[in-house]
């Protein structure tokens, strides 16, 4: 499907919902475990309140409720909805116009000409799960082994021990086999599990474009294959889809983890806004929420006997911090709210993988001819690409991308940027005023990624490969060096939506290796055998030559966002500007858990879906290990 296609899509899911919504006032689903229509129906007390019914919200609440002893609420900001536009395919960014996410904007981005940009999360019973792209895609061991290296020797938070969530946390189910033949797909079945409700699926077709796309990849310096998406290794691989394979419909957070149970002790109430959480000295005992009903707001206090856990995300989970007193203490002092513990790594460290363009850079036209004149593709292939040239409504952004290490994307000039980057005065690229824990953290953090962009096994670059106009319509910067925060505003701290900036390009470094970026895209398309498909540079030119006008691209055209927001909350040492430990606890407080991805220090170098559920997975055992 097009990009204007996917976006289309959008347009009509916002228009459905103005119906949808009425409808949904007089009709819901009925599940057999306890769906709350309003506050007046919770219970006096749950052992655990679950802030986010999103990704991992859902995730854990399963867990924690599979023995039938625990009580266990989850709050969701957004709404419970049955949308066609959410279970059905939806290929690309289509879910993300679907009025299921919040409106909210970052502040102008200085290094970006003063650009604001939409800081999209999904705000439904799913989250975010439920509106992105079913790119299901984990990152390298090493960004995993990462996390653990900051917190020294011992550590579980490493490739080792997460794999087994991962592989916990989907059902992995096999491509067809006729697809498969015809595509080389492949795959190895010791990096997946069969247990889960979430699947990962494929679609029935491939575009057969896609061939002489991946084969121009053999041709570049020190590309791998890997035989599996899940292998933990850089290279050109092909990835499923969160896919039901039975009803051929998104597989998602709500679908695995809430829509099968039947569970009188799992309790969800939808459409209500957690403001803050309450404590008892310096324990959490539960939250504050308000619920809007005919012009009329309910507040609610809901207790908790065991653990507060937030799942709001890494946007939104600070920001409940921050208002319940919990963050950078000047901050609040300024925005009169009481500090109980002083926690300067909460709303920093924020990061996002940038797209380099939100069109096409480049175009190919691969016709049959072309393909088929001296090829041995099936018969079965020829004709689905006659029938149907624009590929069916279940596939989405396509199943094969290239995750690329900095010594393939440069050869010649990745150590130069290494090695500065490791000279670096790292405060200085830092917001104004930043805490010097956080300053130290940000500078392990630099330290590590400068070992990371002499490997050959951390992928900064990825390009998507969709074949059905050009191989991908953007490059993704895996590792941004470039850190943000997400704050609440100091004079309005109870507005709804909490004051965003990327500090895209903050760090120039990131501008270096963007430029870095144009140039291997061009070689690819250039100096390979899809040279032979006379591709046509749209953007940014071939008039754009120096490293001056490429930078200068950059930064007029890039996007700060791929929709991942992340490390706001960070699993670090807490002089390391930390927030939480590795149990991830919060510190200097009791009973108060974070199980989203604000938890992770550093970007995975992959779409973070993945990531969460095993996250959540792991948190669950975490947990039911104390009880």
């Amino acid at each position: 499907m097009s990009f204007f296609g996917q976006n289309f899509l959008g347009f009509i899911a916002a228009a459905a919902l103005i119906f949808e919504s009425s409808a949904w006032a007089f009709q819901r689903p009925q599940y057999e475990l306890r769906y709350l229509d309003d506050s007046s129906q919770l219970r006096v007390s749950y052992d655990y309140v679950i802030v986010g019914g999103g990704t991992s919200g859902l995730t854990v609440a399963d867990r924690l409720t599979e023995d039938g002893k625990s009580t266990v609420l989850v709050i969701e900001n957004g709404p419970l909805v049955e949308s066609p536009l959410i279970s059905e395919i939806m290929g690309g960014f289509g879910g993300m116009g679907s009025g299921y996410t919040y409106n909210t904007m970052s502040v102008p981005q200085s290094h970006l000409r003063n650009r604001t940009f939409p800081v999209l999360t999904g705000r439904v019973v799913g989250g975010s799960s439920a509106v992105n792209a079913m790119m299901t895609v984990r990152g390298t061991s090493e960004d995993y082994d990462r996390w653990g290296e900051l917190f020294g020797q011992g550590s579980s938070w490493n490739w080792k021990n997460l794999l087994p969530y991962f592989k916990k946390a989907l059902s992995f189910t096999l491509p067809d086999p006729l697809v498969a033949s015809a595509f080389n797909i492949t795959h190895d079945l010791q990096y997946w599990g069969n247990t889960s409700h979430i699947y990962a699926g494929w679609p029935s077709f491939q575009y057969p474009g896609l061939v002489p796309a991946i084969d121009a990849f053999r041709e570049v310096p020190g590309v791998e294959f890997p035989v599996d998406s899940g292998a933990g290794r850089a290279g050109v691989y092909w990835f499923p889809t969160f896919l039901d394979p039975k009803n051929v419909q998104r597989s998602y957070a709500k679908t695995g983890h809430y829509e099968r149970i039947n569970r009188t002790n799992y309790d969800l109430i939808a459409d209500t806004r957690v403001t803050k959480v309450l404590f008892d000295g310096r324990r959490a005992i539960g939250v504050s929420a308000q619920q809007t009903r005919l012009n009329t707001t309910l507040l609610s206090n809901v207790n908790a006997s065991k653990e507060v856990i937030l799942a709001a995300g890494a946007i939104h989970t600070p920001q409940l911090l921050q208002l319940s007193g919990l963050g950078p203490k000047k901050l609040l002092e300024s925005a009169g709210v009481q500090t109980i513990v002083d926690l300067p790594g909460v709303g920093q460290n924020f990061q996002d993988h940038p797209m380099l363009s939100t069109v096409q850079n480049f175009t190919i036209h691969p016709e049959p001819s072309d393909l088929f004149g001296e090829s041995n593709f099936s018969t079965w292939a020829q004709e689905v690409w006659a029938f149907n040239r624009t590929g069916p409504y279940s596939l989405g952004v396509g199943n094969v991308a290239a995750w690329l290490p900095m010594p393939v994307i440069s050869p010649t000039y990745h150590e130069t940027i290494a090695s500065k980057l490791e000279t670096q005065e790292h405060s200085a690229f830092l917001a104004p005023g930043t805490d010097p824990t956080v300053v130290e953290g940000y500078r392990a953090q630099m330290k590590n990624l400068a070992s990371s962009i002499r490997s050959n096994n951390t992928a900064f670059y990825s390009l998507s490969l969709t074949g059905s106009r050009a191989p991908g319509g953007a490059s993704v910067f895996l590792h941004p060096l470039s850190r943000g925060t997400v704050n609440i505003d100091v004079r309005k701290p109870n507005a709804t939506e909490p004051i965003v900036d990327y500090r895209a390009l903050s760090n120039p470094l990131d501008v270096e290796i963007l430029v870095e970026f144009i140039k291997f895209t061009r070689l690819y398309h250039f100096n390979t055998s899809l040279a032979a498909f006379n591709p046509k540079e749209i953007a940014p030119g071939e008039n754009v030559k120096s490293s001056e006008e490429l930078a200068a691209y950059v930064q007029r055209s890039i996007t700060p966002s791929e929709y991942h927001p992340s490390g706001t909350a960070a699993m670090l040492p807490r002089e390391l500007g930390g927030v939480v430990n590795e149990s991830l606890l919060v510190y200097g407080v009791d009973g108060l858990r974070i199980v989203d991805a604000s938890i992770m220090p550093t970007l995975p170098g992959a779409n973070t879906c993945q990531t969460v559920y095993a996250v959540a997975e792991k948190a669950a055992d975490l947990i039911k290990s104390r009880l």
